[in-house]
């Protein structure tokens, strides 16, 4: 009885103990995003006030009073419209990205076959992605495919080319050092070239996160009767200014939402990242 307890109080103690690095840890967290949180909140307070001090109409800008009515208003709009575009987003985010990544490991492995379908790769991505919508509706039809293959091929480009260019800063003394150690080349790979990557990997996926959501809408732009950026159009042509603006926040929000997700698994992911010279 006497043994149980100091245990059950080194117990409690060691529970305060992580309760008290749990709140810690929030209130550093608050801190570091105070000053984006209090110029966010400074910008949407500027915005009201210059609607009202202005006198602006209602369907040219609405203040964010107004907006947050139309969250209330038109909730389930908004609800059944955010699926369909986070389904493409996300959709066309892995797949633009796995391939990516694949070909990338071929360019690396086969200069051939870098300097015979990099410059194709650039040739896509040189296409305007509005241009490209209206052929890709023609090819694939008009449901939810050329939406995700939209989404991919935005994602697809910075991939590539952050992924090759973090394949091949893996260090030449490392490499060697492994062929010396008899090392197979996909012992190579997994050991030495794709840790070497993955910095540069997660930088690209950032930008990724956040265009696969603009691809996304633009693509439902061409003839889509439902997700937001249908839901854009349909709000615009009809003046609907408090819905055009809660809609786009709402896209914004998903595109953040996507680049911390991304930012949180590099967190937890990559343990080493190189270091800049000065």
């Amino acid at each position: 009885m006497a043994n149980a307890l100091p245990s059950q109080a080194e117990g409690r103690a060691l529970t305060d103990g992580n309760r008290f690095r749990m709140l810690d840890a929030a209130a550093a967290a608050a801190l570091r995003h105070l000053p984006a949180t209090l110029a966010i909140l400074g910008c949407i307070l500027l915005w009201q006030l210059v609607v009202w001090g202005f006198s602006v109409p209602t369907f040219m800008a609405p203040g964010p009073v107004d907006v947050i009515k139309a969250f209330g208003e038109n909730g389930g709009i908004l609800w059944t419209n955010f699926w369909p575009t986070l389904m493409e987003a996300f959709l066309g985010f892995v797949f633009g990205n796995v391939i990516a990544v694949l070909l990338a490991v071929w360019f690396v492995y086969s200069p051939l076959a870098e300097r015979a379908f990099y410059p194709i790769a650039v040739i896509i991505k040189s296409i305007p992605i509005i241009a490209l919508a209206p052929i890709l509706v023609l090819l694939v039809g008009n449901g939810i495919a050329p939406k995700i293959i939209i989404a991919g091929l935005i994602c697809f480009f910075p991939t590539l080319v952050n992924m090759v260019q973090g394949l091949k800063s893996a260090s030449p003394a490392m490499i060697d050092l492994m062929r010396v150690l008899s090392a197979s080349n996909s012992e190579i790979f997994w050991k030495v070239r794709l840790p070497s990557s993955l910095p540069f990997l997660f930088a690209a996926l950032k930008i990724a996160a956040t265009s696969s959501v603009m691809g996304a809408i633009v693509a439902e732009w061409i003839g889509s009767s439902y997700g937001l950026g249908a839901l854009i159009i349909e709000a615009t042509y009809n003046f609907r200014s408090p819905l055009l603006y809660a809609t786009v926040v709402i896209a914004a929000s998903l595109a953040v939402v996507l680049f911390f997700a991304v930012s949180f698994a590099e967190s937890k992911i990559v343990r080493w990242k190189p270091t800049t010279d000065h």
